[in-house]
């Protein structure tokens, strides 16, 4: 494959998938900075090995590759992991809704939303972003993640069932 038809399949295949890749990158890494870098690393790595993609779901390929890069960097940092602050204005859609009531709720439901999978283990965390925000099927996301399909709908129930616990959980109290 010449150069040239390496970057035409690349942007085929992987380009259309950039905010899937960047979204799961998002909420593994919990840094937006670190996140883009994973998914810098991750499509470097797709494009040196475009030619062993045979066809199938790029976005799963993709993805794939992406959880791979965050998981080698999350291990390979022995650094605590920070909180991060949810930033509204660029996590959540646009609304044309000029209601401040409205807006206020929203804005603390995402805000309550993100605090709650900041909360869940990697595991957790990384099958609700691929199922509910990527809206991926369970057997892409057991491909993506290298587990047997039981194991994500496990997972998955688990996930939904802490994150349940942890929105309906009586706020704690500030001292």
């Amino acid at each position: 494959m010449q150069q040239s038809g390496k970057f035409a399949r690349f942007e085929e295949v992987i380009l259309p998938h950039l905010d899937a890749a960047y979204n799961l990158a998002r909420w593994l890494m919990r840094e937006d900075e670190a996140a883009a870098d994973a998914v810098q690393d991750a499509c470097l790595r797709a494009l040196r090995f475009i030619r062993s993609f045979r066809g199938g779901d790029s976005r799963v390929w993709l993805l794939t590759i992406v959880r791979n890069v965050c998981l080698s960097r999350l291990k390979q940092s022995a650094r605590r992991e920070t909180d991060t602050e949810f930033d509204d204005a660029i996590h959540s859609p646009a609304d044309d809704t000029p209601n401040p009531e409205t807006l206020l709720e929203r804005s603390r439901d995402s805000a309550a939303l993100a605090r709650a999978l900041e909360e869940l283990s990697t595991d957790f965390r990384e099958i609700i972003v691929m199922r509910e925000f990527e809206g991926m099927a369970y057997k892409e996301i057991a491909d993506v993640a290298g587990v047997p399909i039981g194991t994500v709908m496990s997972r998955l129930a688990r996930a939904r069932t802490r994150l349940r616990q942890l929105l309906t959980a009586a706020p704690a109290k500030e001292s």
